[in-house]
């Protein structure tokens, strides 16, 4: 009797799952290790305008 392919298709998919599941977090684990690009409100001006005064 013939096998089916499901066990395969099976295995396949679960490791493009695990592969996908361990590249974000590597994709987390960087973002997490380097500075935050947080803009601050001297870099929104333009850097030919006068800072405002109050």
């Amino acid at each position: 009797m013939a096998r089916s392919p499901y066990k395969h298709a099976k295995r396949q998919k679960e490791l493009a799952k695990k592969k996908k599941k361990e590249e974000k977090r590597q994709r987390k684990m960087e973002r997490k290790n380097t500075p935050d690009q947080v803009p601050t409100l001297d870099s929104t001006r333009e850097p030919d305008e006068e800072p405002q005064e109050t």
